[in-house]
């Protein structure tokens, strides 16, 4: 018989946890072929009940049409509640903010306010438009002013790639919360420790907003680690082993991204973690079953609208 008294303790995460609450990001489709894999996608979550579902915004605005398009078809035809990115990228103040009321309009109330990736790509200088926000949290105040939204921004576990240190990253968190911010999502980690640690220094320089962990499901590995180059994410490299050899083998690969997600996320759970923000990549199946491992189950009422 084990004789560890840590034993006789049960792990939450295989106890029914009643306040788990997810949400789920997409991108908008390019094409008529992605489009169909979306709303498959978001028809398959729906019905898990998430606090929202987020819709990205490209570099530049480059995708700002179809991101509003996107968001307006599923306050339309859904029963969630979307989330619109919007970035202050090559944009006046004042386009910016009649971009902010036409959400308002169409009855959006969330946005996830994101300064954006410089115009010239990652690693080149950031310049805010001369007559445009300067950085996220002026993007805050921004929104703000215009109606009362509820607003999450980005947090980086490991660093902004751009920063000059851990304690500048939570200095730009902390404008935002004080900006107006009510929730920051993190940048994907492999790492819980990183996001752990993470949250131990945000809450001791009095940061009280949740600080959503975001989980990325590998669909692709070596998709995955480009995004994480990025990003300023660390690939580990027992995360490169578990996917070695499976480039040509996708159901195994899918059976592998599938545990190891689920690790991450049980783990979370039993160090506290009940909110969970997914990176979706647009598929629901990995998503799905790492939901039914939370405990989330489809709601009856959802599945009859």
């Amino acid at each position: 018989m084990n004789e560890n008294p840590s034993c006789s303790f049960p792990r939450a995460s295989r106890t029914v946890c009643p306040d788990i609450s997810v949400s789920f990001e997409f991108f908008p489709p390019a094409s008529a072929a992605m489009e169909a894999t979306l709303w498959e996608s978001i028809k398959r979550l729906a019905p898990l009940g998430p606090s929202f579902v987020s819709v990205t915004y490209g570099a530049g605005g480059s995708t700002r049409e179809r991101t509003h398009a996107t968001v307006a078809r599923i306050v339309n035809e859904t029963h969630v509640k979307p989330a619109a990115h919007l970035t202050c990228v090559a944009a006046a103040g004042e386009e910016i903010d009649a971009i902010v009321r036409d959400y308002w309009d169409i009855g959006v109330r969330h946005i996830v306010a994101l300064r954006g990736d410089p115009q010239d790509g990652p690693g080149t200088k950031f310049c805010p438009h001369p007559n445009g926000y300067a950085n996220s949290a002026a993007l805050v105040a921004g929104i703000r002013r215009v109606a009362d939204f509820e607003i999450s921004v980005a947090t980086y576990p490991e660093g902004h790639p751009e920063s000059v240190s851990a304690g500048a990253d939570i200095d730009v968190l902390k404008a935002k919360i004080d900006a107006g911010a009510s929730r920051a999502i993190t940048q994907f980690f492999f790492e819980n420790e990183i996001y752990l640690r993470f949250l131990d220094k945000v809450q001791a320089r009095g940061i009280d907003i949740p600080v959503v962990p975001g989980i990325v499901p590998v669909q692709s590995f070596q998709q995955t680690a480009k995004f994480a180059v990025r990003a300023g994410a660390r690939v580990p490299q027992w995360l490169a082993d578990r996917f070695e050899g499976l480039d040509d083998d996708p159901q195994t690969r899918k059976l592998v991204a599938a545990t190891v997600a689920a690790e991450q996320v049980l783990d979370l759970v039993d160090h506290g973690v009940r909110d969970f923000h997914f990176y979706t990549m647009n598929r629901a199946d990995l998503v799905y079953a790492i939901c039914h491992l939370l405990g989330l189950r489809p709601k009856l009422a959802q599945e009859a609208a």
